[in-house]
């Protein structure tokens, strides 16, 4: 007979989980087989790319068939059987249940190699927002050094945009609907200017300027101003996902041809190779450290957009099992 998932994963977790639809969590047990960063503690027999004491990561995906065009391409974050690291269904029917306990276990595949150079905490974010803007940077062709780069939304996602491209010697402008994160984009991040999207003479003046925009938003907004911005052949890549579709001119497309894409997360190899840039140019998110019984609290500031720019939860230190 074959096994319950409980007996083919008899190691016992703690951890905290949303146990009903409140979105409240609390402590949780379980059996098991986010952006999640910590020390290898154990390894299996069949382990070769990892050893006892590495420093590793886990980002959005912890699964994949491995046998479609999208995974034989290294772009495993586009198979349609991808299984993410929380709330999917893994290969033998056990759910992953993200990483907000006290370990995880993973298919060394699926897990990155952190240098001993960046920080665990800051680079933690990076294994989702980092990966998100580095990979249509890198696929889209605007990592070249002296292409104008937009970046729509200083957030999570827009703050490390700024970091990576700035890195890629790329000229960067921030579009935001505040002008109060003027400063912060240019006097702390280093982007080289700053557009109010709602100045209509601001966006005039900068018309036809950018070789591409990284579009981090996910409210509905207008996307005709941006495409307006771009220069004859740019790229406007959409990140954030609006509850709502968006509003498609096609005659300012056709007059330029230009190019409205998306992107999601990125493959195994790439996000390797994104963590190993960060360390290279010292590239971390900026993050508010919490404690895991602050966890309830951290998720209704995020409703209010009352963080600068993630939280990271130190569950190591933090987790008390009752």
């Amino acid at each position: 007979m074959s096994k319950s998932p409980e007996e083919e994963h008899p190691q016992k977790a703690f951890g905290w989980a949303a146990r009903d639809s409140s979105g409240v969590l609390s402590p949780f047990k379980f059996s098991r087989r986010h952006e999640i960063v910590g020390i290898v503690t154990q390894v299996g027999p069949e382990v070769s790319k990892f050893k006892v004491g590495d420093k590793a990561g886990v980002g959005c995906m912890v699964g994949s068939c491995k046998s479609c065009s999208s995974c034989e391409q290294g772009s495993e974050n586009y198979c349609p059987n991808m299984i993410l690291t929380y709330n999917s269904t893994y290969h033998d029917g056990t759910m992953t249940y993200g990483g907000y306990s006290d370990f995880l276990v993973v298919n060394q595949n699926f897990v990155i190699h952190f240098p001993e150079s960046l920080p665990l905490d800051g680079a933690a974010p990076l294994l989702c927002a980092g990966i998100t803007v580095y990979s249509p940077m890198r696929y889209y062709g605007l990592s070249e050094p002296g292409k104008h780069l937009g970046v729509v939304g200083l957030g999570g996602l827009g703050h490390v945009a700024v970091k990576f491209a700035k890195a890629f010697g790329l000229k960067v402008t921030v579009i935001s609907t505040s002008p109060n994160k003027e400063k912060e984009a240019i006097e702390r991040l280093g982007a080289d200017s700053f557009l109010v999207s709602r100045d209509p003479a601001q966006m005039q003046a900068a018309m036809g300027t950018m070789d591409g925009i990284i579009d981090t938003v996910s409210a509905v907004h207008p996307i005709l101003p941006l495409i307006g911005l771009l220069k004859t052949n740019g790229k406007l890549v959409m990140l954030g996902a609006p509850e709502k579709p968006l509003e498609l001119p096609v005659f300012p497309l056709l007059f330029g041809r230009k190019t409205v894409a998306g992107s999601l997360i990125g493959g195994i190899k790439e996000t390797q190779e994104m963590i190993d840039f960060a360390a290279k140019h010292n590239i971390t998110a900026d993050i508010e450290v919490i404690q895991m019984d602050y966890v309830n609290t951290a998720m209704e500031r995020l409703a209010k957009a009352d963080v600068q720019y993630r939280f990271v939860i130190d569950v190591g230190n933090t987790l008390e099992s009752p």
